[in-house]
């Protein structure tokens, strides 16, 4: 898990380092103008989009994420430090595009294999671990910003954000080789462990699931997995409650640009009061979704966090208040302990087979993407530094988002139902139920 968190860290930490070189003269020194910085936003989530489901499909096909991931790692480290050398807005949409398509391949498949070592009551808390990298990358990112754009301006006559993406990039590679010998693969084929440690591994996920993962995906080939996927309405369900979520979190690309509207002049200072709402969003997100694994309840981990996210949200709609606002960046940034649990959620809902989770689980966020990507433009510069309408977007979105997964939740209830009537006429216990 350990090395799964810091790739994610380091995944997050590459993708959004532009909003802090954004402080430091990057739109400058690019001749940026009018919407262009949000398009270097907007384009990462394009590839993004683009790569999930082949992404998800090769590494299952592969069976090798010990490999994979790494080398998609090396890839995206290798394009972040070639943003460094970007000298206008069309090289650095180029790689911005790039970086999106190549880091596409890290979180669906961390979510597709944690699904494949982990049972569904112990997959909440596993995925609240890997997606508090992402929280602790708005944490610490701020602090390795803040360091490396103080006191790396004119080193070797390059830019501080120049060395932003020069450092970043090579940190990531740097794991990136050490994470080819330190990842596992699939229960079936992780070399490190016994023959007799591999069938415990798949027995235990054949207990949880009802069937076998590895026997039921010999009866499915790429195509079929892929069929099943887009043509379950649960799916797409999931899609658009996720993609509502995503927008109503787009506050986050931009979290650098709000603290700066609580009137600090030191861009140091705006930089480190970014650390303390995520720190405390991470701390939530671990204890929520720890709490959901214990009682094995979703819907309800998920809405509160968003409901204290959209209060946050109305408190700087209605005030510019330093005080007020800075608090309400906590309840924005605690949101993402609703998330932690959705994204749980739908490994649970969709538990086989595998092949078909693993396409369902890359459509899914890749289509929440379109929130990023729509989310770019959502916090023009022009509404700012209030920005009311951003605020308004956010609460629309998360209340939407609460509607859907309400409706959701009662349809796994009726399965539920169903499965308990089915066990009373086969007189037999059926051990699978869908977690709510």
């Amino acid at each position: 898990m350990s090395i799964l968190v810091l790739i994610y860290v380091l995944n997050y930490v590459d993708r959004n380092n532009a909003a802090a070189a954004r402080l430091r003269g990057f739109e400058k020194d690019l001749h940026l103008k009018g919407q262009e910085f949000a398009t270097l936003l907007s384009i990462l989530y394009v590839g993004y989009t683009i790569m999930q489901i082949p992404s998800n499909m090769l590494l299952n096909w592969l069976g090798k994420p010990s490999l994979y991931l790494p080398v998609c790692m090396m890839a995206w480290g290798t394009i972040s430090i070639l943003t460094g050398v970007t000298t206008n807005f069309v090289e650095a949409l180029l790689t911005r595009f790039f970086l999106g398509f190549m880091e596409a391949s890290f979180f669906p498949g961390a979510l597709f294999l944690l699904s494949k070592w982990y049972t569904r009551k112990e997959l909440g808390l596993r995925t609240a671990i890997l997606y508090c990298g992402n929280l602790m990358a708005n944490a610490f990112g701020g602090l390795l910003a803040a360091g490396i754009l103080n006191g790396m301006d004119g080193i070797l006559g390059q830019a501080a954000w120049r060395w932003l993406f020069f450092v970043e990039g090579s940190l990531t590679i740097s794991v990136a080789i050490c994470a080819i010998f330190i990842l596992p693969d699939f229960p079936s084929n992780t070399r490190s462990l016994t023959p007799l440690e591999r069938k415990l591994a798949q027995l235990r996920m054949a207990e949880d699931m009802g069937e076998d993962e590895e026997d039921s995906n010999d009866d499915h080939n790429q195509w079929t997995d892929f069929t099943l996927a887009v043509t379950d309405w649960k799916v797409w369900w999931l899609a658009f409650a996720v993609l509502s979520q995503t927008v109503s979190l787009s506050f986050n690309a931009y979290f650098p640009t709000l603290a700066a509207t609580l009137g600090f002049k030191s861009i140091t200072a705006t930089l480190l009061l970014t650390t303390p709402p995520w720190i405390f969003a991470t701390l939530l997100a671990f204890l929520n979704a720890r709490h959901a694994d214990v009682t094995g309840e979703r819907f309800w981990h998920i809405s509160i966090p968003t409901l204290f996210g959209i209060l946050g949200y109305v408190i700087s709609l209605c005030t510019m208040n330093t005080v007020a606002r800075y608090i309400a960046l906590f309840l924005e940034a605690q949101s993402y302990a609703g998330v932690v649990v959705l994204y749980a959620w739908l490994s649970n809902s969709l538990p086989r087979p595998p092949g078909k989770r693993a396409v369902a689980l890359a459509l899914i966020n890749a289509w929440s993407q379109l929130g990023n990507v729509a989310g770019s433009y959502v916090w023009d510069i022009s509404w700012g530094p209030t920005y009311r309408k951003s605020y308004g977007i956010c609460v629309v979105t998360a209340g939407f988002t609460i509607i859907m997964c309400y409706i959701f939740r009662q349809h796994l209830v009726h399965l539920n139902k169903r499965i308990e009537r089915k066990e009373r006429a086969v007189g037999r216990k059926i051990t699978f139920r869908y977690l709510h």
